[in-house]
């Protein structure tokens, strides 16, 4: 099982998908996602890109999560929906190709996910904006950070506010790999229909 997904690593680094280090390390470190937060029924990884982490926790550590892996290159998605196929996950995995702007207001996915993932999707007020109409009232955010993160200049509460969420917390997990850093983020309510808002825009003028 370790195996087989080490080489679809290796081959997501070998297309470009994936950055340097070892891919053991990279393993571990999407591991440590699944120490943030109990097992949810329904997930989401924002940029799903490379496979991290959205691959090695549905493969590894959450065999009941239904997931939703959304990129918005097909060159990353056909990536993925290749490595789904090998993995044997297609019954709980669906691979999305499309702007998670849209994502955030299409009725099916809006306010539908108890956990989104994200590791290297964007700055905080991006993959805040994006990553929160998503969640349902109690669901939860967790963002891969910078080790050495100013969480609450990084993740403002007033900015969190805005849509409907609550002031983040950062956790440090222990790995082989060593220490790796999150944010953990909670939906309070449903995010406010104007949000997100249309492609580009949160890039273009941040909410803070």
């Amino acid at each position: 099982m370790i195996n087989k997904l080490v080489a679809l690593l290796e081959e997501s680094r070998r297309r470009g998908f994936l950055g340097p280090g070892p891919v053991e390390d990279h393993l571990d470190r999407a591991r440590a996602f699944s120490v943030v937060v109990d097992e949810p029924v329904r997930a989401l990884d924002l940029g799903a890109g490379g496979g991290l982490p959205g691959m090695v926790l549905a493969e590894l550590c959450w065999p009941n999560t239904q997931w939703v892996f959304l990129d918005s290159q097909a060159k990353r998605t056909a990536f993925l929906i290749e490595a789904v196929e090998e993995l044997g996950l297609e019954d709980r995995v669906q691979v999305v190709t499309a702007r998670a702007e849209e994502m955030g207001q299409d009725p099916s996915h809006r306010g539908t996910y108890d956990l989104v993932t994200s590791r290297s999707f964007g700055p905080p007020a991006v993959v805040a904006e994006c990553a929160c109409p998503l969640l349902i009232e109690g669901g939860v955010l967790v963002v891969s950070e910078p080790p050495s993160a100013a969480v609450e200049e990084r993740w403002p509460g007033g900015g969190l506010d805005l849509l409907g969420a609550r002031s983040a917390e950062g956790v440090e997990v222990a790995t082989e790999a060593g220490p790796v850093h999150f944010v953990k983020i909670f939906q309070r309510e449903l995010s406010p229909v104007k949000y997100p808002r249309r492609v580009g825009i949160p890039t273009k003028r941040p909410l803070f």
